[in-house]
């Protein structure tokens, strides 16, 4: 997808690919290609192995609520509408010092770009000191009832001093919670957004696709609305 014109899509997914880089710990991915026309095939057919949090993911909230919902029953209202790109200058963590200039309404879509969406982060080997939401930034969040938070990272809480709090923080509270996005190609601003999932059964989350498109300049002031309404 062509970036640049407002009328294009800008495409803030990372590709997927052979050996690239995910969660210590996490499942690798691998893609290798079984059937080959070159080889004498009909087709040309590759086999996929990773986890569910590779590349740009949604969590669902299983993943850390026993109880909590998988992602075949994502609320596809929450991950396709209007969105709002917010340039986050801290250096090591999201605050709520930075957050609340910015005037976060209820039922917003909010993508953080920082640092992270700086460099080509996912063709790189893992960084420990990504840039990261803090613990009280998720429950000022979680208070502000958005929609949807997005990070350009693989996880929205820090390595080094664990995210669980932050992903119970907005999961319990009916955030939906995108990880994995390049911004590198967007500007501050808003966006139509479009972030859909594979939908895997009683999945804790999946790999997605996520695209932007500029709205027009005269609506591209903070978005207003309630969770149920705001579109």
């Amino acid at each position: 997808m062509p970036n640049g014109a407002e009328s294009s899509w800008i495409d803030v997914s990372v590709p997927l690919r052979d050996g690239m880089l995910h969660w210590p710990g996490d499942p690798p991915v691998s893609i290798t290609r079984v059937k080959d026309i070159s080889k004498g095939n009909t087709a040309n057919l590759s086999l996929m192995s990773m986890g569910t949090h590779s590349g740009t993911h949604v969590d669902a909230p299983v993943h850390f609520l026993a109880d909590g919902k998988g992602i075949d029953q994502a609320d596809i209202s929450a991950l396709v509408g209007r969105a709002r790109v917010i340039d986050i200058a801290a250096p090591a963590s999201i605050t709520v010092k930075e957050l609340k200039p910015h005037r976060i309404r209820r039922g917003e879509r909010v993508l953080f770009k920082t640092r992270n969406s700086s460099r080509a982060w996912h063709e790189l080997p893992f960084n420990e000191d990504f840039v990261y939401l803090s613990d009280e930034a998720a429950r000022f969040l979680a208070d502000r009832a958005v929609r949807l938070v997005g990070v350009d990272y693989l996880s929205a809480g820090s390595y080094k001093w664990g995210g669980r709090q932050v992903h119970r923080s907005l999961l319990s509270s009916g955030v939906w919670l995108v990880e994995g996005l390049d911004l590198s190609a967007a500007t501050a601003g808003s966006y139509f957004m479009l972030c859909l999932p594979l939908r895997v059964v009683g999945g804790d989350g999946a790999p997605a696709r996520a695209v932007l498109k500029a709205l027009p300049q005269a609506s591209r002031g903070p978005s207003h609305g309630t969770r149920k309404g705001m579109q």
